[in-house]
């Protein structure tokens, strides 16, 4: 069932009433924001097989249908096309706040869009987990590091941001957004939980959102050069998407005495350059590699440390990188298949 929610219009209950001394068991019931995004849509099949009722919410900036077209038909499942930066009315048990561009391509098309959706978008969700006494979740960024002196990141690490260049609109967004998170906990003593994502890779991607594995994988399965920015030695941490949803749900469940901010990703580094090679090898691609200049601002290092992670969720990735980009390799080709004939994304 899909939604339209007009501005400033309350929706009511969509999830509909429950009545004192219905005999029925109550089911948990969870808001999902970018629910039909890459992360989002993962997330919705991780709570819909745990038994919770979903209400996806998208404006489908960068989502699709095609990632949760299989949960349309779904009994406990919900989608609502709506902007978070308009203000929402819903009920729900938990929220998690995923919505947000997350790729430079995406967020830098609008900037000031993206601003809005980190800064207004969480107000707008902050407000109706306090109205609604709801526990709240944040996909926040390893972003908010920047370009870091610390290495490997940990969360007490406060950054190294540049608050006027091109990728500010998602890096101090973000760190915005953190921000409000801890003064509607501090203050109106709403539960919340901070996870910061480093980067993350698998089925469902956007095939032209300019991230790294997408890029490469896409490039050379058709058999295009891959290109490397720099001279390819600037390094990145992936981790695979089933292993973050995991760490989402683990960090929701935690108490309310633990907030975040957390640190979730995979701790194994990698250069941008040995990534291309491997792709390339594993999809057998006659890719050639191209070098081009770094871009303003782009991180030189990047790798979690999940001490936290481990001691609090007692959480860690378990799929390989190989294991992953096999699947992802496969994902794409079944997806470029489809799309032969007609330019990659179009519906």
């Amino acid at each position: 069932m899909i939604r339209q929610s007009p501005r400033f219009v309350k929706i009511g209950n969509v999830f509909g009433s429950r009545r004192k001394g219905q005999d029925v068991p109550q089911k948990k019931r969870v808001l999902v924001t970018g629910g039909a995004g890459f992360l989002g849509s993962h997330l919705c099949d991780r709570l819909i097989a745990e038994g919770s009722e979903v209400l996806c919410v998208d404006n489908f900036f960068t989502g699709s249908r095609r990632n949760i077209l299989h949960l349309l038909n779904h009994p406990d499942f919900e989608l609502l096309r709506h902007d978070i930066t308009f203000p929402l009315y819903a009920q729900a048990d938990e929220i998690y706040n995923l919505a947000c561009p997350a790729s430079p391509v995406h967020y830098q098309n609008d900037p000031v869009q993206t601003t809005k959706v980190n800064v207004h978008g969480a107000i707008n969700m902050l407000g109706l987990a306090r109205r609604v006494s709801a526990r709240i979740f944040q996909a926040s960024t390893s972003e908010v590091y920047g370009d870091p002196n610390v290495h490997p990141q940990t969360e007490d690490y406060w950054g190294n941001v540049n608050p006027v260049g091109p990728r500010s609109c998602y890096d101090e967004g973000k760190r915005c957004a953190e921000t409000l998170f801890f003064e509607y906990h501090r203050g109106h003593g709403v539960p919340i939980k901070v996870a910061r994502i480093f980067n993350t890779y698998g089925p469902r991607m956007h095939e032209n959102d300019g991230r790294v594995v997408s890029n490469f994988i896409v490039s050379a399965l058709r058999n295009e050069p891959l290109t490397v920015y720099g001279d390819g030695s600037q390094t990145r941490s992936f981790c695979y998407a089933d292993d973050l949803v995991d760490a989402f749900v683990r960090l929701m469940a935690t108490p309310d005495s633990v907030t975040g901010p957390v640190n979730l990703g995979n701790p194994g580094e990698f250069t941008i350059l040995s990534l291309a090679e491997k792709i390339r090898a594993m999809t057998g691609s006659r890719s050639e590699i191209l070098f081009e200049k770094l871009p303003v601002d782009d991180p030189r290092q990047r790798k979690p440390d999940i001490t936290l992670a481990k001691t609090l969720l007692g959480w860690e990735p378990k799929v390989s990188l190989d294991e992953g980009l096999e699947r992802t390799v496969l994902y794409f080709d079944r997806l470029l298949s489809e799309t032969r004939g007609k330019p990659v994304g179009e519906p």
